[in-house]
């Protein structure tokens, strides 16, 4: 009784398929074990009958639509006649599911496609823009209200959040930033000795870190580090359906997860930005020791005399504003993670694309601002 013939009534009829006129005409059980024998990749026809088909399963199905999304590339309008009501709505179920297949492209893309992609991904941006808006209003609406009411703030999460966007980053923060002022040095002197103003070197770094470089580059390095760790964190329990779960139980996903990740990264930059600054001044100072002959004492002092105390005021005050745009695009992006892992690896991309985009451009322009402002 074990053979397969003895648990059916009647063996599948093989599928056919005809052209007849401008159709075409499929016929006998589209079936997994069947539809082997169909070869749907010539000809093409206006209609779609599938009244002769008795049964079909997913297999079958997945079929029929491949067929009509081949003549739909072909720039027909393909109609499917004669089938049942439990047919249509499998055809439906499967053409909604179905992903995107890249043969389906067109081979030529006019100018006219590009705009329209164009305009779409413009769109797109604009709409994101939008969404990373609102959601800003959320967080610092939600900040303002924890201020308020000082129990509810999670210190420990707050605390642990700290060292890790913080204490853990000290390492390559300081490594970078010695480097930047080896570099900026290094090439400075190469200019200046041609004049004879290789002094001048201790300018151009203090300027250039203290207002600059320091902060800014550690922020593209904390975008990168802790922008996508936030994503990647709050992404995972959005797949795992933690963050449905905590709005069951009465809990703001935005007050548990996204505050204390954003107040920490608040507290915490301007702090890395001031370790950035000491690292890359001690990293030009001993460049131009050994480099241009510059002691030590002769670098202090020239710091100090002709370095205002705007320079570093001008990066202390950009580091808030950077530790908002990174964390909370971070946040916002792990939220808009789906059901999967391509949409998470995606929008962790995306987070730290985005962040270093933002900090650039709100670097710019503060630095408008202040050259309009004078300072």
């Amino acid at each position: 009784m074990n053979d397969p013939a003895h648990r059916t009534t009647t063996r599948p009829t093989p599928p056919r398929l005809s052209k007849t006129g401008e159709a075409f005409v499929l016929e006998g059980d589209l079936l997994i074990g069947t539809i082997e024998a169909l070869d749907l990749s010539e000809g093409q026809a206006l209609t779609i009958d599938l009244a002769g088909v008795g049964q079909i399963d997913t297999a079958g199905a997945w079929a029929v639509v491949t067929l009509e999304q081949r003549l739909q590339a072909a720039g027909l309008s393909p109609q499917i006649t004669g089938a049942t009501a439990l047919q249509t709505d499998l055809l439906a179920t499967l053409r909604t599911n179905m992903p995107k297949s890249d043969g389906l492209k067109p081979a030529h893309v006019t100018l006219t496609d590009r705009l329209e992609q164009m305009g779409r991904k413009t769109v797109a941006f604009g709409q994101e823009m939008l969404a990373l808006t609102g959601f800003l209003g959320r967080v610092v609406a939600t900040i303002g209200g924890l201020i308020l009411r000082p129990q509810h703030i999670r210190w420990t999460a707050i605390a642990h959040h700290m060292q890790q966007v913080g204490l853990n980053a000290v390492p390559i923060v300081s490594l970078m930033a010695f480097l930047i002022g080896v570099v900026l040095a290094f090439q400075g002197a190469a200019q200046l000795r041609q004049f004879g103003a290789e002094v001048f070197v201790v300018d151009l770094i203090s300027i250039s870190i203290l207002r600059e470089l320091g902060i800014l580059l550690t922020a593209i390095i904390v975008a990168g580090r802790s922008g996508s760790a936030f994503t990647a964190a709050i992404g995972s329990m959005k797949m795992r359906e933690e963050i449905d779960a905590m709005r069951t139980l009465g809990l703001d996903p935005i007050a548990v997860l996204v505050a204390p990740r954003v107040i920490a990264l608040i507290l915490m930059l301007p702090v890395l930005g001031v370790i950035a600054n000491f690292a890359g001044l001690f990293g030009g100072a001993i460049m131009s020791w050994v480099e241009l002959g510059v002691s030590p004492g002769v670098f202090q002092a020239r710091l100090v005399n002709n370095t205002d105390v705007w320079h570093f005021g001008v990066g202390v005050i950009k580091a808030p504003f950077f530790a908002l745009i990174i964390g909370i695009v971070g946040c916002f992006e792990g939220m808009q993670v789906k059901g999967n892992a391509e949409s998470l690896g995606h929008l962790t991309s995306t987070s730290v694309v985005l962040s270093i985009f933002l900090v650039i451009t709100a670097d710019a322009l503060f630095s408008i601002f202040f050259a309009m402002v004078g300072v």
